[in-house]
C-alpha cells in the first residue's frame, strides 16, 4: 500500500472515532434532542428536589417519557417549580402523581410519574397537583440518630 493511501485510511478512522466519541458524549450528557417528537409541558411543585437538574429523565414504570425542562425557585409558594416536557405520545391522566426519585443509592435523580385513573388527560400548561419531594439521605440518618439517642436516654431513666 502506498504511504498516502495509508494516511488517508488512518485519517478516515480517526474522524469516525471522533464522531463516535462525540455522539457518545451527547448521549451520556442528555444533550440529544430526542428524535424531534412533539412534547407538551406540565408544571409540578416540590418541597425538595435534591440534586434534580434540567434535562433529567422523566420516567413512568421505568420507561423514559420525557425530560425536565426547567427548575426554578417559586417565590410565591416558596418551593421548587419543575417544568416537565413529556413526549406527546404519552397522555397521562389529570390525577397523575410525580415524585423525585434516585437511581440506586447514589445515582442520578429523576422524576417518576404514577398515572392516576381520571378520564381527563394532562395537556399543555397543566399542573401536577400530587407531588412527593426527594428523600434526603442526610435527613433520614439524622432522624435515625436522634431517635436512637432519645431511646437510649429514656432507657437509662427507667432502670433502677
Amino acid at each position: 500500500m502506498e504511504r498516502s493511501t495509508l494516511n488517508l485510511w488512518v485519517g478516515v478512522f480517526v474522524l469516525l472515532g471522533f464522531f463516535a466519541f462525540l455522539m457518545l458524549a451527547f448521549k451520556v450528557g442528555n444533550l440529544s434532542d430526542g428524535g424531534g417528537t412533539s412534547t407538551y409541558t406540565v408544571i409540578s411543585h416540590f418541597d425538595n428536589i435534591g440534586q434534580l437538574k434540567e434535562r433529567a429523565p422523566v420516567r413512568s414504570s421505568g420507561v423514559l417519557v420525557g425530560r425536565v425542562k426547567s427548575v426554578r425557585f417559586d417565590p410565591v409558594h416558596y418551593n421548587a417549580e419543575v417544568t416537565l416536557a413529556i413526549d406527546g405520545r404519552y397522555l397521562f391522566p389529570k390525577d397523575t402523581s410525580a415524585s423525585v426519585l434516585t437511581s440506586g443509592i447514589l445515582g442520578e435523580q429523576y422524576v417518576g410519574l404514577d398515572a392516576g385513573g381520571d378520564d381527563q388527560k394532562l395537556k399543555q400548561g397543566d399542573e401536577i397537583k400530587i407531588t412527593q419531594g426527594a428523600v434526603v439521605l442526610e435527613r433520614l440518618i439524622s432522624q435515625f440518630m436522634f431517635n436512637k439517642a432519645q431511646d437510649s436516654g429514656s432507657d437509662k431513666g427507667n432502670k433502677k
